[in-house]
C-alpha cells in the first residue's frame, strides 16, 4: 500500500491556528501525545478484558525516548494500534476522534472513562515543536500490515506500509531549530512531572546513548542503547482513585507531601468521591495558612482522568475554598479543545455546589465530634469558614453553627452561643447587642482593661479579612454590632443611658475643650468633654468606628470608601474626662503656660498608648518629660 494526498481539512492555514490559537502553552504536546498513548493502551486492554483480542498483553508501558543527535522525541505504546484507513479516518480528517467513537461502540460495556486521549486537534499539536511528525502504527486487527504515515507541517502527507511487527503506535517529533529546548532532558522531565505524574498506565523516560552500540537490527545496521528507561516516573494508582475505607492517615500525609514536598503536614482532609450526578473524586486539604493569601493560592491541581490539566481552578472550587490544596479529577468538567481552559456549564456549577457542601458537612462533623480539638485549630480553620460565610450564602447558613467567636480569657463559643452569652450585661439602650473586639491585644490594652471594670467581654477578631466579616455579620445579625474597644470611651461604647454628673462646671468644661483645641490643633480631631468614672484615663484617644473599618477594609485590600484613598485626613476623637483629678488641676493651675504643658502631657500620654506618637512629637514629649520629672 502507498498513498499521498491532502489532509481534510476547510483551511490551509491550520498549523498556525494550532501553533499559535489554539495551544497556548507549547508544551502541552507532550501531554497530548502521551494521552493518546494512554488511550490506545486502555483500549486495547478493555477488547482484551471483553475477548475481542486474544493475545497477551506482555508490557503496557508507554516509552518517551529523547535521541539528541537526531534531533527527535518518539512516544512509543503498545496499545491497540492503527492501520492504513484507520490513521486516514482518525489523522487525516483533523479533528475526528478515534476515542469518541470507541466509547460510542462500546458505552453499554462499562469503563467508559478510562479513555481520555483525543485523536485530531490533539495529536496535531506535536507541530508546535516538529517540523515533521511520523507515525509507525500496528493494529491489533489480524491480517493488517504496519502502516506508516508522515507530514512535514503543511497540509501534504504520505502514508505507506510498514515492517513494524508489534502491535501499538510510535511517534516520532522531528524538533525543529526553533524549539531544540525540547531536547534538553530537564526540560522533557519537566513536562511528564507536571502532566503525566499520576497517569494510568506507566510511563518511562530514556535518552538514546550514540556512544553505547546495542546490537544490530534486520537491515545490518547498529543499535544504541537507551539509558534511563527502567525509570518509571509517574504513580498510576494515586489515592484519589482508591475508597476512603482501603486508606490510611498516613497515605494522605505522603500523598500530601508528594504534592508539597516542603509543607507543614495539613490540619485535616476531604475525600471527595461521587459518581451521581457527576463524575468527581478527589482529596482537598486544609493548610496550615499563612497571613499571605496570594502565596496560599492556586495550590489545588485539576485532573481529567489523572492527566494534569490546570491549578486554575476558580470555576470549579468556590473562590473561598482557593486557599485550600489537593486535587480535584472529573472526566466532567467541560474544557476547551486545547484543555487549558475550562468552560462554564451546568456540571461546573454543581460540582462547586458540591464541594461546598462536602467542605461545610465536614467542618460541622469535626466540629461535633471533638469540639475541644476544633478549637484548637480554629486559627486555621477560621479563614477558610470567616471566607465562606462572606462569600457562600448557602455556607453561611451552615456555618453560623460552627463559625466561633474567640474571647480574650481564652473561651470559644459559636456565634449564637456568643449572642445569648452578652444579652443581659452587653445591650444598649436601643435593645442592640454589642460585641466588643480587639484586633491587636498589646495597643488596645488600656481599653481592654476598661471594658473588664464593667465586667464586659471582648473577642478576638484580629485576622486579614476580619474587617471584612464584621460587616458582613452586621448585616446578617438583628439587633447586633460590633465595635472595636479602642473606637470610643466604654460608657459610649455600650451606651445604657447612664448619665454621670460632671464635677466641673459648664464655663470650666469650655475653657478645658479650647485649651485641648488650641495644643491639638487639628481641624480633624474632635474634642469632646464627657462626665467618666473618676478612675477613667483623663484624655482617651479613639477612631470612631466608621473610619475604623474603612481604613481596616482598606488595608486588606477591600472596598475602600474613596474618601479614605489618596492620603485622605484621618478622623480622630479625644475624649476629656472632666471628671479625673489631673483636669481638676489643669484648672486650678495659676498659668496658661503650665496649663497647656500638663494639658499637652496628658493628650500625648494617650496617643502613646494608640502607638500615634512618633516623630518630632515623641521627641517633644520625652524632653516634656525629662522637664517634668526634674522639677
Amino acid at each position: 500500500m502507498k498513498e499521498k494526498g491532502k489532509i481534510s481539512i476547510n483551511t490551509e492555514n491550520i498549523f498556525p491556528i494550532i501553533k499559535k490559537f489554539l495551544y497556548s502553552d507549547q508544551d502541552i504536546f507532550l501531554r497530548e501525545l502521551i494521552s493518546n498513548a494512554v488511550d490506545a493502551t486502555q483500549k486495547l486492554k478493555r477488547l482484551s478484558s471483553l475477548g475481542e483480542y486474544k493475545n497477551e498483553i506482555k508490557d503496557e508501558t508507554i516509552n518517551i525516548i529523547l535521541d539528541k543527535k537526531k534531533k527527535t522525541i518518539t512516544i512509543s505504546d503498545n496499545g491497540i494500534g492503527m492501520s492504513g484507513n484507520e490513521i486516514n479516518k482518525y489523522i487525516n480528517q483533523i479533528a475526528f476522534s478515534g476515542a469518541t467513537e470507541f466509547l460510542e461502540k462500546y458505552k453499554n460495556k462499562g469503563d467508559e472513562n478510562q479513555i481520555i486521549g483525543h485523536f485530531g486537534l490533539g495529536f496535531y499539536s506535536a507541530f508546535m515543536v516538529a517540523g515533521k511528525v511520523e507515525i509507525n502504527s500496528k493494529s491489533y486487527l489480524k491480517n493488517k500490515k504496519g502502516a506508516h504515515w508522515s507530514c512535514d507541517g503543511n497540509t501534504e502527507y504520505e502514508i505507506k506500509d510498514s515492517s513494524k511487527k508489534n502491535v501499538g503506535t510510535d511517534v516520532v517529533l522531528h524538533i525543529t531549530k526553533d524549539s531544540k529546548d525540547f531536547l534538553e532532558e530537564n526540560k522533557i522531565q519537566g513536562i511528564l512531572d507536571k502532566y503525566c505524574k499520576f497517569l494510568p498506565v506507566k510511563i518511562k523516560f530514556g535518552e538514546k546513548d550514540e556512544s553505547v552500540e546495542d546490537g544490530k537490527d534486520k537491515d545490518g545496521n547498529p543499535k544504541y542503547k537507551t539509558i534511563k528507561v527502567d525509570n518509571i516516573i509517574n504513580n498510576t494508582k494515586p489515592i484519589w482513585v482508591k475508597k476512603p475505607n482501603e486508606l490510611k492517615k498516613e497515605d494522605y500525609l505522603s500523598f500530601y507531601k508528594e504534592l508539597y514536598p516542603f509543607s507543614e503536614d495539613p490540619l485535616f482532609w476531604i475525600h471527595l468521591n461521587v459518581d451521581f450526578p457527576f463524575n468527581l473524586t478527589g482529596i482537598l486539604f486544609f493548610p496550615r495558612v499563612k497571613n499571605d493569601f496570594e502565596l496560599q493560592k492556586n495550590k489545588i491541581q485539576l485532573y481529567s482522568k489523572q492527566v494534569f490539566i490546570t491549578d486554575e481552578v476558580k470555576d470549579v472550587v468556590p473562590e473561598f475554598l482557593m486557599l485550600l490544596h489537593g486535587v480535584i479529577d472529573s472526566p466532567d468538567i467541560p474544557l476547551n479543545v486545547s484543555r487549558s481552559y475550562l468552560q462554564s456549564d451546568s456540571n461546573v456549577k454543581k460540582i462547586n455546589t458540591y464541594i461546598t457542601k462536602k467542605v461545610a458537612d465536614k467542618l460541622n462533623e469535626l466540629f461535633k465530634e471533638d469540639k475541644k480539638e476544633y478549637e484548637s485549630k480554629w486559627n486555621d480553620i477560621g479563614i477558610f469558614v470567616k471566607y465562606g460565610m462572606i462569600s457562600e450564602e448557602k455556607f453561611y447558613d451552615k456555618a453560623i453553627e460552627f463559625a466561633l467567636f474567640e474571647s480574650l480569657n481564652g473561651k470559644f463559643r459559636t456565634i449564637p452561643d456568643y449572642q445569648k452569652f452578652i444579652k443581659k450585661n452587653q445591650t444598649d439602650k436601643n435593645k442592640n447587642s454589642i460585641i466588643l473586639y480587639t484586633s491587636d491585644k498589646a495597643s488596645q490594652d488600656v481599653y481592654i482593661e476598661n471594658a473588664k471594670k464593667k465586667n464586659y467581654d471582648v473577642v478576638i477578631l484580629d485576622g486579614v479579612i476580619d474587617s471584612h466579616f464584621i460587616n458582613h455579620l452586621e448585616q446578617k445579625l438583628e439587633k447586633v454590632q460590633l465595635k472595636r474597644i479602642d473606637s470610643d470611651v466604654i460608657d459610649k461604647l455600650i451606651d445604657k443611658d447612664e448619665k454621670k454628673e460632671s464635677v466641673i462646671t459648664e464655663k470650666e468644661s469650655k475653657n478645658i475643650k479650647e485649651l485641648f483645641e488650641k495644643i491639638i490643633d487639628d481641624k480633624n480631631t474632635n474634642v469632646t468633654i464627657e462626665a467618666l468614672n473618676v478612675d477613667d484615663f483623663p484624655v482617651i484617644v479613639t477612631h470612631p468606628e466608621f473610619i475604623r473599618r474603612m481604613k481596616d477594609m482598606a488595608k486588606s485590600g477591600g472596598g475602600a470608601n474613596p474618601f479614605m484613598m489618596g492620603g485622605a485626613p484621618d478622623m480622630v476623637s479625644v475624649s476629656i474626662n472632666g471628671n479625673h483629678k489631673l483636669i481638676q488641676k489643669i484648672i486650678q493651675a495659676k498659668s496658661n503656660k503650665t496649663k497647656e504643658k500638663i494639658a499637652s502631657q496628658a493628650y500625648d500620654l494617650s496617643l502613646l498608648s494608640q502607638n500615634m506618637l512618633s516623630g518630632s512629637k515623641m521627641t517633644d514629649f520625652i524632653r516634656r518629660s525629662i522637664d517634668i520629672i526634674s522639677k
